[in-house]
């Protein structure tokens, strides 16, 4: 097994040998052969602590934590990752196309297959698995069941991907549907149509699953530009009506990507719509709710859901 800086040392020297930029992300996709498979790792190397980062993330995934024996002790030693005392690196399906496109200097946009898929700065071109072109270097993917589920490396009949570790197929599997071949490939290595990159923001990207005060600021925002967020209202949870909430805020506000995930660009685009909604003179406009029988507590927790509602002596709120 090569480990991370034979495979760095090997894209250096393809470099300067001038090879194209499908040999090198083809040669650096096969040199990885045999590495670790970790879900939403993205070519970091693979170490206990990354591990441990990735797994608190995404809990549900628990091989990230039971293929690891030096998960809790940290204590490598004999490690099929650890080749001689070296380190490897470790991936997704979606990880490791993006980092082999990076030994390029090419940014596979999207976190997800289908947002790799669906924006087209990311290809030159794209199809049906049938009409896939010979000779050219394509990210393959796999759609079923309404959905983007997998993606690796194709060049003619050949494949790489990240599934159970990073393998080597040199006939190709049938589960594949469609392809795409990079910008990138093809000649000297194109810019994408960049994707507006906004400022650095002060929060995390967040999506379906997590929970806490970041959570109730986005659902806040959601609420005060007019996004109905579900039954529970402000509750601190990204669960499906907030992740609805979020994927209707992009539609409305293109070019984001419609994905639920509510990262940098999306934060930004929240904010100038509320800095927009704040420049336009708004009517006030009160309406009044009478619940019979509501205690005071009962009432201060209903308006917590709301950030502009109050309580009214006599047991009524607006």
């Amino acid at each position: 097994m090569n480990t991370a800086n034979y495979v760095d040392n090997l894209v250096a020297n393809l470099k300067a040998e001038g090879k194209s930029v499908q040999e090198i992300v083809w040669q650096a996709a096969l040199a990885c052969v045999d590495w670790s498979y970790v879900y939403s790792a993205w070519g970091a190397e693979c170490t206990p602590s990354e591990r441990r980062k990735r797994y608190k993330m995404c809990p549900s995934h628990e091989t990230i934590k039971t293929k690891c024996k030096a998960f809790d002790s940290g204590d490598c030693s004999g490690c099929k990752w650890f080749p001689g005392g070296e380190r490897t690196r470790c991936f997704d399906c979606r990880g490791f196309t993006d980092w082999c496109l990076k030994q390029v200097g090419f940014d596979l946009y999207g976190d997800t297959c289908s947002t790799q898929w669906n924006h087209s700065a990311n290809w030159k071109a794209k199809g049906e698995i049938a009409t896939m072109p010979a000779d050219t270097l394509c990210c393959l993917f796999v759609y079923k069941g309404g959905k983007w589920t997998h993606t690796g490396f194709g060049l003619n009949n050949e494949t790489v991907e990240c599934s159970s570790g990073v393998q080597h197929f040199t006939s190709r599997n049938k589960k594949w549907t469609h392809w795409a071949v990079p910008a990138c490939i093809g000649g000297d290595i194109p810019t994408p149509t960049p994707t507006p990159t906004p400022t650095p923001s002060k929060h995390s990207t967040l999506r379906r699953g997590d929970k806490g005060p970041e959570v109730v600021e986005l659902q806040t925002d959601l609420v005060q530009l007019g996004y109905g967020i579900g039954p529970l209202g402000i509750d601190g949870d990204y669960g499906r009506a907030t992740k609805a909430a979020v994927e209707q805020f992009q539609l409305d506000h293109p070019p984001l990507v419609v994905d639920g995930i509510c990262g940098p660009a999306t934060w930004a685009a929240i904010e100038k719509a509320l800095a927009d909604q704040d420049d336009q003179p708004v009517p006030v406009i009160t309406y009044s709710v009478l619940i019979k029988g509501l205690s005071l507590d009962e009432a201060k927790r209903i308006c917590e859901q709301y950030p502009t509602a109050e309580i009214i002596e006599g047991s009524a709120a607006k």
